[in-house]
């Protein structure tokens, strides 16, 4: 007989012996053994997390390394700090890249030769050209290869040299003008005997006033010594022009000789309409002195005396009166004839009035007039002194003119 289950009581409550028999098909994992239990994974996870984690770490290392030489590069092209004032740099014929950039370093302008290499390498390299260039210590290593691919021919400074500068003053110009040249190199090759004029007296060493005053453009590939031939070649150019040897002569002078008259007049001339009348002046009393030996009429130049002072090295603050009695080369109170050197660089129009003094006065000029009637045709420009604040001069023909008008100098207070 078949028990009917009552749907109501709970499952725990039927008595196993009234459950009916079942036909439930039997699989092969059903088994009681293995109820309740659960496989574990395989490990096989863990060395991929670490291989991930390690590559992580390998390119963040990466990463840093990177960065660090990153930025030592950087530091390397582009150093801290301002550059400094540029100094001189000399490419030779026999330099290449890597002996460039090793010189560069030694001389504390790129702060690593082999990266100095690698960038002008991956900045489309560089032929070097050589002669002398003005680079920038600590500068940026792009700046260092701009100016070493600036052919030095074609940088040039513009000089001025006033007429009238000492080889001094010149020097000092030039050395403020250009920072790679300096005053004490050109003064050097001034004296340089290899180094002349075709005016150059025999045993003179000396090439004050053989220098033209000019405005010169001063590459970057000269020394002092080639600017100094430079100023030589425009004076012996100049003095061409202006027929010195030729007239030089008509005058009983030498080109040297002449340039010495100019470099007086230079000095002492303040206007122009002054400078063929102290010409004149010059070279009349040098002829009175060629013609009377015994009783010379000196220059008594005092621009010559100071220039002498100069030259001794002696105390600028010496009053002039005790000034002109020290005896020098160029001391136009106490030597007979023309100083021994020029006093200064003339220029055009010194040399143009050395040559071409101003005539002597008519004999109706009011200067000729305190001569006596008969002497009137022997007037000549003697004495000259500072007429006004503008620097013009009044000439006189006698000594009593020029006692009077070196009298009203001295109360127009223009006289030292």
């Amino acid at each position: 007989m078949t028990t009917k289950l009552d749907p109501l009581l709970p499952e725990a409550e039927i008595d196993p012996d009234d459950r009916p028999a079942l036909d439930w098909p039997t699989d092969p994992w059903d088994n009681a053994d293995r109820t309740g239990t659960v496989e574990r994974l395989r490990r096989q996870t863990r060395p991929i997390k670490w291989l991930v984690y390690g590559s992580m770490v390998v390119a963040v290392v990466a990463i840093l390394i990177a960065g660090g030489v990153g930025w030592w590069y950087l530091g390397k092209i582009n150093p801290d700090g301002e550059p400094g004032d540029r100094v001189s740099f000399t490419v030779n014929d026999t330099d290449d890249v890597e002996s460039l950039a090793l010189r560069l370093e030694e001389a504390g302008l790129v702060s690593d030769a082999s990266v100095f290499e690698w960038y002008v390498d991956r900045n489309g390299g560089i032929e070097l050209t050589p002669g002398y260039y003005e680079i920038r210590p600590n500068d940026h290593m792009g700046n260092v290869l701009g100016r070493l691919r600036t052919p030095p021919g074609q940088t040039y400074s513009r000089v001025t040299f006033p007429e009238g500068f000492t080889i001094d003053r010149m020097a000092q110009r030039l050395e403020s003008s250009v920072d790679r040249l300096t005053a004490a190199e050109f003064v050097e090759a001034a004296s340089d005997p290899s180094i002349r004029s075709i005016w150059s007296p025999p045993g003179s060493a000396s090439l004050e006033g053989l220098l033209f005053p000019d405005t010169y453009q001063v590459s970057n590939a000269e020394s002092e010594a080639q600017v100094i031939e430079r100023m030589i070649a425009l004076m012996e150019r100049v003095g061409a022009q202006e027929d010195i040897v030729a007239k030089s002569a008509a005058l009983g002078r030498t080109p040297y000789e002449t340039l010495i008259i100019a470099s007086m007049i230079e000095r002492e001339a303040r206007v122009e309409e002054d400078r063929a009348k102290i010409s004149r002046v010059i070279h009349n009393r040098l002829a009175v002195t060629a013609a009377n030996p015994d009783n010379p009429f000196r220059l008594q130049i005092d621009a010559a005396v100071l220039y002498g002072r100069n030259q001794l090295g002696l105390d600028t603050d010496l009053p002039f009166r005790e000034l002109r009695q020290i005896p020098s080369p160029w001391n136009t109170y106490l030597i007979d004839a023309l100083p021994a050197t020029p006093i200064a660089s003339p220029g055009r129009a010194s040399i143009r009035a050395a040559l071409n003094p101003a005539p002597n006065p008519a004999p109706g000029d009011p200067i000729c007039q305190v001569l006596p009637p008969e002497d009137r045709d022997e007037c000549f420009y003697f004495y000259y002194v500072l007429a006004d604040e503008d620097g013009s001069h009044v000439f006189a023909a006698t000594g009593e003119q020029h006692n009077a008008n070196v009298a009203q100098a001295a109360a127009d207070g223009l006289l030292d």
